[in-house]
């Protein structure tokens, strides 16, 4: 066991204040002095000056990016949880060599599948505009298309993806998919085509979702190449990773009105600047990145970090990542 001097543990980017009131954090009373943070960071120096004297930090997968420089900068870090059991944006050889200890959580793939669905309904239908106009005294301003018998592509048939193919097929609509490893065994065992390349996907599809998982094979997928493939209709859905599309070349597209609309959750600053270009585009409905933002995943969350803090200070960690 640890000693039992209290430590200092940070909480990072608790945007909604709820990661003391969605677990029970009494198991650590008298061990560890808890301090929230609902604002993000706009430098990584204002960061150090902020939590210089933790010993331990709880973050949000992928918000708040812990590079070689960071740990370096933090000596008194010992324990470093994070939501889900894979952050890209930590540097997991980084925190070894400081002795760093790095957890994770458990994490539903529900509500990313029900966001990407919130985000199709409500382009095809244009939810947003109709219920802006009529808050504005209007009555039926536009008419919103069908999903049944039209095409839903898949950019990736993984958890997630296969999830979402399943709604797509309980709407009525015929679905493709495509990734760099899918094969025809595994898009038949979903009860989905396989498209024969990524460009065939992007050109016969009336909604694109991307379900892809970052790296350097897929960054920047879908370029101005594929999206110039896409239906003058179409639909783009992102709400998996910012960096599997070209942002320059789909905000392009998106003023010029060479594609139906767009839907993202993601974005590759985070939270998105105030003079965002993405704040003002004709056909986006963007959201702050709510994919995993839901009830059930939050107290997930924050109940395993509280249960990976103990272990830590019991002397025998659980859930550790790398």
């Amino acid at each position: 066991m640890l000693e039992a001097t209290p430590l200092t543990c940070a909480i990072l980017d608790d945007y909604q204040g709820v990661a003391t009131t969605l677990a029970d954090w009494s198991p650590l009373r008298d061990r560890v002095a808890l301090r929230p943070f609902r604002e993000g960071f706009a430098t990584q120096d204002a960061l150090v000056a902020a939590i210089a004297d933790c010993e331990i930090v709880v973050i949000m997968r992928e918000r708040t990016p812990f590079p070689a420089a960071l740990f370096a900068r933090l000596p008194k870090l010992r324990l470093l949880v994070t939501s889900g059991m894979r952050n890209a944006a930590i540097d997991l050889a980084a925190a070894k060599a400081h002795g760093v200890v790095v957890c994770g959580t458990a994490s539903g793939s529900a509500p990313p599948v029900e966001l990407t669905w919130a985000l199709i309904l409500a382009l095809s239908r244009r939810v947003v505009p109709e219920a802006n106009a009529l808050r504005a005294g209007g009555w039926q301003t536009s008419v919103g298309a069908d999903l049944a018998g039209r095409r839903l592509g898949l950019l990736g048939l993984g958890k997630i993806g296969t999830r979402v193919a399943r709604i797509g097929q309980a709407f009525g609509m015929l679905v493709s998919a495509w990734s760099p490893n899918l094969t025809e065994a595994r898009a038949a065992d979903a009860g989905v085509a396989l498209s024969v390349s990524k460009a065939a996907l992007m050109a016969e599809s009336d909604v694109v979702s991307i379900h892809l998982v970052l790296g350097d094979r897929t960054r920047g997928l879908v370029d101005a190449a594929a999206l110039a493939l896409m239906r003058p209709h179409a639909l783009l859905i992102n709400t998996a990773r910012a960096g599997l599309v070209d942002g320059p070349a789909l905000q392009a597209a998106l003023a010029d009105g060479r594609i139906g609309g767009a839907g993202l959750d993601v974005f590759e600053i985070e939270p998105l600047p105030a003079d965002s270009p993405w704040r003002s585009l004709p056909n986006l409905l963007a959201l702050p990145h709510l994919g995993y933002v839901s009830e059930a995943n939050y107290r997930t969350y924050f109940t395993e970090a509280v249960a990976d803090i103990q272990g830590f200070l019991d002397g025998a960690p659980v859930r550790v990542i790398g």
